[in-house]
């Protein structure tokens, strides 16, 4: 261990020991930003730099384990990004995959997939839904894939559920229109029955939400980290946490 490393440690467990785990979002979002610039900065590859944020997503997890974080949502794939070379875009999502068998064979994660299955490849759709059906009865930590996740598009996809819920039981579009609420919107989102982020967390020095979760982070507080992901460390995220239980959450009061 070298100097620096020393000093890191020290630093980061001085941060922890002054963390007040009363005040610990229940629920994360982590917009996983940088891993191509990453691998740029290090003369890699973008699927190296790909791979390499995805390694970085078990240390995230672990850091949520001991400090009573309930709910993570990781945006690994945005709808957006169907838009890149295929030359990328296949081995990402063969990277996603891997990362999703290996999230539910861990044991201590229950996976959840949010995002659209339609536009996904028919290989991708199976891992995700296997990992989720594998670990519905694990007593940890719910982890969300954003997988084919846009925010718009999980909005649309609300509002398309609970227009057709109510045309199979007979609802005609008035009696639907005095009881439509943002609660009943919130029934048929791909969180539903999860609370809402207490705190997003975007990597990268990014300042924007580029339309992760617009609907559930009404109320959310915002972290804009510098680092890029895969260089992401302990300390960026006590220091995250810090940051937000130094906050006073108003709601609009």
């Amino acid at each position: 261990m070298n100097l620096r490393d020393l000093v890191y440690g020290l630093y980061a467990r001085r941060v922890e020991g002054r963390l007040d785990h009363d005040q610990v979002p229940k629920h994360i979002g982590v917009i996983l930003d940088g891993n191509r610039r990453w691998a740029k900065a290090s003369g890699g590859s973008a699927v190296e730099g790909h791979q390499a944020g995805a390694d970085k997503i078990s240390e995230l997890l672990g850091w949520c384990s001991e400090t009573d974080v309930e709910v993570v949502t990781l945006w690994l794939l945005s709808t957006d990004n169907f838009d890149r070379p295929e030359a990328e875009l296949i081995p990402l999502l063969g990277i996603i995959e891997n990362t999703v068998r290996q999230l539910a064979s861990d044991g201590r994660w229950r996976v959840h997939h949010v995002g659209t299955l339609d536009l996904l490849p028919a290989r991708t759709q199976t891992v995700l839904k296997e990992a989720q059906e594998a670990t519905e009865g694990i007593d940890g930590i719910i982890v969300n894939v954003a997988v084919g996740y846009g925010g718009r598009q999980e909005i649309a996809d609300a509002v398309r559920s609970l227009l057709l819920e109510h045309s199979a039981r007979g609802t005609t579009f008035e009696e639907l229109a005095e009881v439509v609420s943002t609660d009943l919107i919130s029934e048929h989102l791909y969180t539903r029955g999860q609370p809402d982020p207490d705190l997003v967390i975007r990597t990268s020095g990014e300042q924007r939400l580029s339309g992760f979760m617009l609907w559930q982070s009404a109320h959310s507080e915002y972290y804009f980290c510098e680092v890029f992901w895969p260089a992401f460390r302990k300390v960026d995220f006590l220091r995250a946490l810090r940051d937000y239980a130094a906050r006073h959450r108003r709601y609009g009061a």
